[in-house]
This record gives structure tokens, C-alpha cells and sequence, in this order.
């Protein structure tokens, strides 16, 4: 499939840890196998974070979305059942012993631009981080 034409894959997963590691290595495969192997590091970075906040927050499923425009932009997102916004990024902080609250600061940091939104569907309330990358 050429890379001017769009796609998008999405992975349903349990609230357990183990899945970060499989969404991670899930990605890995779909932008091997797209040809986008120069995105792989960050999109597997980004990836991980939004992942690991909905498996550790949200007490539901989740899900990975992987997107391809077409036009040089890929969409990583992530859908969590609790509907409560996620925590704005902080300022990284020099406490270097603090094992968590960097996610979305790194979400930030390395993406082009990131956002959520609430979503309701049939009834079910949750919400969908997401960000995306340019390929240039």
C-alpha cells in the first residue's frame, strides 16, 4: 500500500499492563509493514504513554488507534472508558526519583500537536487522547 494512501487500525485491550507492551510492539509491526519504519521510536514513545495513563487510570477497557492520513501525518490515540479529563501536562521537574506524571509533558514535548475529547456512544461515556506526528 503506498504511503499517499490512508489507513487505520485499531486494538482493543484489557485493563492490564501487559497490554502496553503488546500495543507497543503491535505498532512497531503496522508502521514496519507500512514503510513508515522512521516513525517507529517516537509513535512507540507516544504510544506507551497515552496507553499506560488509560490502563492505569481508567479502571475499563481500552483501546490503540493507529492512523494514517496520506498525507504525512499519523494519529495515535488513545480511547479509555472513564470520561474525566486527563491531567494537563506538567513542567518536567529535576525530581528525578518520581517514577510517574512525565506522560503527557513527554506527549508534548515530542509530538506536533496533541488533544482529547469526551466521547459518549450508546449510552457508554469515555474519552480519546490523542496526538499526532508529521512524517517530514
Amino acid at each position: 500500500m503506498p504511503e499517499t494512501e490512508p489507513w487505520e487500525y485499531s486494538l482493543h485491550i484489557p485493563s492490564d499492563p501487559r497490554a502496553v507492551t503488546v500495543c507497543r510492539r503491535t505498532l512497531r509491526l503496522i508502521l514496519t509493514m507500512h514503510g513508515l519504519i522512521r516513525l517507529v521510536d517516537v509513535a512507540k514513545l507516544l504510544a506507551t504513554e497515552l496507553i499506560s495513563n488509560s490502563v492505569r487510570h481508567a479502571k475499563g477497557p481500552a483501546a490503540l488507534r493507529v492512523h494514517w492520513s496520506g498525507a504525512g501525518v499519523l494519529r495515535i490515540g488513545a480511547w479509555d472508558a472513564d470520561p474525566s479529563p486527563p491531567e494537563p501536562p506538567q513542567p518536567f521537574a529535576p525530581d528525578w526519583e518520581r517514577e510517574d506524571g512525565r506522560g503527557l509533558a513527554l506527549v508534548r514535548a515530542c509530538a506536533d500537536v496533541w488533544g482529547w475529547q469526551p466521547l459518549t456512544r450508546d449510552g457508554n461515556r469515555g474519552k480519546y487522547v490523542w496526538c499526532e506526528l508529521g512524517a517530514a
